[in-house]
């Protein structure tokens, strides 16, 4: 399933794509997609609903974040081997952690706003993995069972706050509309490998990463046994497991994001997302 959330921000409903690509609206059966609603059975609850029924949405829809009541939003640092190279860091003996605050969530096609005084406002495309069922102390073996599915996520990162400002990652991690989501919350049954999604990401048309999930060092099933020793875990939860090369400060010389650029991004099977740069 492709599960999505439609609406004006802040008062999203859920919805479904339906086999044709039409949005359905599923709020007369859950309230949000959420919580209980991620768990095996929820997700079970929905397969068996006969789509054709829903109200169907219209196609030009805001879509917002594709998950709703956030609790934590996880990232992955130098996840990617390649990527650590370019940025001429070591692959970390143990994955890097660091948080986006859940007041970065936006929709996968609104506006990305530079924040006041950056400079260096950069680009990751990621693969977001979307908890179903809760956990702490999961064990590795397990714990794709504790996934709900998988989405887009575009990390985007303000480099001088990250690198240059005394403290750690997350000054440059979560400023407001650094954490679009979506376009679909694409359930686990429906990607046969994590591990094997070509992803990609252009500014203007110019493609710069044209990565591929394979080059991740630490796997989706141990990141969620690794983070679940430190924090329990809870259904809507969102882990972003790092992004492959191509990153603006990587390139030859650094490139950064301007006011009145495009955006566009996507990973194999979970969709694409298209966000215009503006000024805060």
């Amino acid at each position: 399933m492709k599960l999505l959330r439609f609406g004006t921000t802040g008062q999203e409903k859920p919805g479904i794509l339906d086999s044709q690509g039409k949005v359905r609206d599923l709020s007369a059966l859950v309230s949000d997609v959420a919580g209980d609603v991620l768990s095996d059975e929820g997700l079970q609850k929905l397969r068996d609903v006969d789509l054709s029924t829903l109200p169907e949405v219209a196609a030009d829809v805001r879509l917002g974040p594709c998950v709703g009541h956030v609790g934590k939003f996880i990232c992955i640092g130098l996840n990617y081997s390649d990527h650590a190279a370019e940025t001429g860091a070591e692959v970390p003996p143990e994955p890097v952690i660091f948080n986006k605050w859940t007041s970065a969530i936006c929709g996968p096609n609104d506006n990305v706003e530079i924040p006041r005084g950056s400079q260096k406002t950069d680009w990751e495309v990621e693969l977001g993995v979307i908890i179903g069922k809760g956990g702490r102390y999961i064990d590795e073996a397990e714990a794709m069972s504790h996934v709900a599915g998988f989405c887009v996520v575009n990390d985007v990162s303000e480099r001088e706050f990250q690198l240059e400002r005394s403290g750690t990652w997350d000054k440059g991690k979560g400023c407001d509309t650094f954490g679009p989501l979506g376009p679909w919350l694409v359930t686990r049954d429906e990607i046969v490998d994590p591990h094997q999604l070509g992803m990609w990401l252009e500014v203007d048309g110019q493609r710069y990463q044209n990565g591929n999930t394979r080059t991740m060092v630490y796997q989706v099933p141990f990141l969620i046994s690794y983070l679940s020793r430190f924090m329990s875990l809870q259904p809507g939860d969102v882990i972003s497991t790092g992004t492959p090369p191509g990153v603006g400060m990587g390139q030859k010389p650094a490139v950064y994001l301007r006011d009145g650029q495009q955006m566009r991004l996507g990973i194999e099977g979970l969709g694409e997302q298209q966000q215009r740069v503006v000024q805060a």
